[in-house]
């Protein structure tokens, strides 16, 4: 939260600013987030024959269910038979049955990767000659629906609830022990646990629909929940759960046994000695104190491993040094955004005889800025294990959240250089009265007493009623009036303590700047969440790579003949001018690859919701063909296997849409074959 930045430290960070550009600069491929590189018939083909199965090749590994590989006929119906299975390597296959009729078939796939995000599409192949087909095949998603968003929200809220019940304990222990006995701290971690718990529970009744079907009616269904029990990611959730019920323990020790003070002593003439403090290092504090760090990191460092084990970390290039790094990061996230949220409820919601003091501020400060050390280290790994290039950055939708999450944490730590100003100037808040007050409340029996006679005979006091035992005689004063004497003056200490503390500006001000780090915190935790469920940039590089690969493979070794057409289009709408061009290689009968760039008349690539393609030979009564390229990056689509079944003057119309409403189809001419 507040960061003192000494010259050495400086040097570490620009040192490891330097590593970041050497790694991104030599970054390879890796694989997460499974692409199709491959499919027989291919993509928009026209067979002689019906096939006897469709087969589809994936960049890595994958899992199947009974329906993740279907076949629709040009009405819709499946004409799939069987399970699909893994014929070799990443090639899977389902049957079809046999003497299918001429027509346009829909393949659509839905499938889990190794990094445990569902992967979803379709494509289309005719056989005999292309028709009109009843399905659509844009816009499938395995994120779309109640369902996609139920599961979001729920690995939202774990990933807070960890952070939350992690670095709110992590504070307690390193920074303010006196924290552990004070009721808002407390609430703040349990309700950590309690959100971490409910949300693990949350995904895994949502996965099975999640990777499946999306309908909001199989939640509940037992048999796709012990299908997700027997994945990766069910074993991950387990024992989350498993680790929780081990964090539940350590919280009931750290707020009880460690909270308590030990029992005070009575000495020989009745009175009682001074409670320790719970900041004082006594032999069974120091002793409780190493036990509960123990255990709460094993703990803690479970719960993280739980993620990184199922993830984009547990897949792809150096997944053995990957995991551990994702722990780490994990780790540091929870101790500086998790112990941030726990100094702000106590900045806000701490009595006023216990307030947070400016040495627990300075020791999360230390903790703070370990943890943002550790962060650039750990994300510096990362990205480059992720993007793989600097052109990721900008041309990735997951190269453009990092950027924003790069930038999120930079304001953060700008504002936590305000916070240690605050807290340089930040005054101790009466400690001499906070120690009167304290002693008040511990003043033996004998002094209250007497205290009370003297008000008594003052007559500043009530006289006790007639028949009143409980109030006492002269030679003996009663101690419940003493006692209530007592309170009601620790009572009045304890307020004007807090208004004293409240009317510091140094310590307002320090409310305000953790207030606004907490802030940031949440959108922060957001962004994240979206990271983590977003396709990294390099696997779009490498699809690419395979998909150009299997097209060069197919169309032999003969000389290229490639084509190239520019159209220009105006939808009507915002934004809606541009140039669509369209690159067919080799432009000759049989399979070729099409690559469509989209880009404003001034040159630039960009995004629109759709893109469609067709070709059509008018000279024979052939077509339209439609081919529905695949989306690569900003503004590029491809498709292979773009079959051309007969050499003329093909007309190729492509349909550009820009938002919900407005869309328009361009055509152009050119010789193919």
């Amino acid at each position: 939260m507040t960061l003192t930045i000494a010259p050495r430290v400086r040097t570490l960070v620009l040192v490891l600013l330097a590593a970041a550009c050497a790694l991104l600069a030599g970054a390879g491929p890796a694989s997460a987030h499974a692409a199709v590189t491959g499919s027989d018939p291919g993509q928009g083909a026209v067979v002689d024959k019906a096939p006897a199965r469709i087969s589809l090749t994936f960049s890595e590994q994958v899992a199947l269910s009974d329906d993740s590989l279907r076949v629709l006929d040009p009405e819709g119906k499946r004409v799939d038979t069987g399970k699909p299975s893994n014929v070799s390597g990443t090639t899977y296959a389902v049957p079809l049955h046999s003497g299918l009729p001429d027509g346009t078939y829909t393949v659509a796939y839905q499938v889990v990767s190794a990094d445990s995000h569902p992967v979803a599409g379709a494509y289309t192949f005719s056989i005999g000659a292309p028709s009109k087909t009843s399905v659509s095949v844009s816009g499938q998603s395995a994120d779309d629906g109640l369902v996609g968003w139920l599961y979001g929200f729920g690995r939202y809220v774990s990933y807070a609830g960890f952070t939350v019940m992690a670095g709110g304990a992590a504070f307690v222990l390193a920074c303010w022990r006196r924290g552990a006995g004070v009721r808002p701290v407390q609430r703040f971690v349990v309700s950590g646990w309690v959100a971490l718990t409910a949300a693990t529970l949350a995904l895994l009744l949502l996965r099975g629909s999640f990777t499946g079907s999306g309908k909001a009616a199989d939640i509940f269904d037992l048999s796709l929940l012990g299908q997700v029990l027997q994945t990766k990611t069910g074993a991950a959730l387990v024992s989350r759960l498993l680790l929780l019920a081990a964090a539940a323990l350590f919280i009931a020790v750290l707020f009880g046994a460690y909270a308590r003070p030990s029992p005070s002593t009575t000495l020989t003439d009745g009175a009682s000695r001074r409670q320790p403090d719970p900041e004082e290092d006594t032999q069974e504090k120091r002793d409780l104190t190493f036990g509960l760090s123990i255990g709460g990191v094993v703990v803690a460092a479970g719960l993280a491993a739980s993620w990184a084990m199922s993830e984009h970390a547990s897949v792809g290039l150096q997944a053995s040094i990957a995991m551990p790094v994702d722990v780490l990061h994990l780790l540091a996230v929870a101790a500086w955004l998790g112990g941030l949220g726990a100094l702000l409820v106590a900045l806000y919601r701490a009595p006023a005889d216990t307030p947070v003091d400016r040495p627990a501020v300075r020791r999360f400060s230390q903790v703070a800025f370990g943890s943002v050390l550790v962060l650039i280290a750990t994300g510096t790994y990362q990205s480059w294990r992720q993007l793989g290039s600097w052109s990721a950055f900008t041309d990735t939708r997951y190269g453009q959240l990092l950027l924003a999450k790069i930038g999120l944490v930079v304001v953060m730590v700008g504002v936590a250089w305000i916070s240690r100003r605050w807290t340089g100037r930040l005054a101790e808040t009466a400690p001499a009265e906070a120690a009167a007050v304290r002693a008040k409340e511990r003043v033996g029996a004998g002094a209250e007493t007497a205290g009370d006679a003297d008000i008594t005979a003052t007559g500043d006091g009530d006289a006790p009623a007639e028949g009143d035992s409980d109030l006492g005689t002269d030679e003996h004063p009663g101690t419940e009036r003493a006692a209530q004497l007592a309170r009601q003056q620790a009572a009045r200490d304890a307020a004007r303590q807090k208004r004293m503390r409240d009317a510091d500006p140094n310590r307002f001000g320090l409310r305000r700047s953790v207030l606004a780090e907490a802030g940031i915190a949440v959108v922060l935790l957001a962004v994240t969440t979206v990271l983590t469920q977003t396709e990294p940039g390099r696997t779009e590089q490498e699809a690419k790579a395979a998909s150009s690969s299997s097209a060069s493979a197919s169309s032999g070794t003969g000389a290229s003949g490639a084509l190239t057409l520019n159209m220009p289009f105006d939808t009507g709408g915002e934004d809606g001018k541009g140039i669509v061009t369209i690159d067919l290689d080799p432009a000759r009968v049989g399979d070729n690859e099409m690559h469509v760039f989209v880009e404003r008349p001034n040159g630039r690539a960009f995004d629109i919701p759709e893109v469609k393609v067709e070709f059509t030979l008018k000279a024979k009564d052939i077509g339209p063909l439609p081919v529905v390229p695949d989306h690569i990056a900003t503004g590029h689509w491809s498709a292979n296997g773009v079959q051309i079944p007969m050499a003329g003057d093909w007309q190729v119309d492509v349909t550009v849409r820009t938002s919900d409403i407005d869309e328009v189809t361009v055509s152009k001419n050119a010789q193919i074959g």
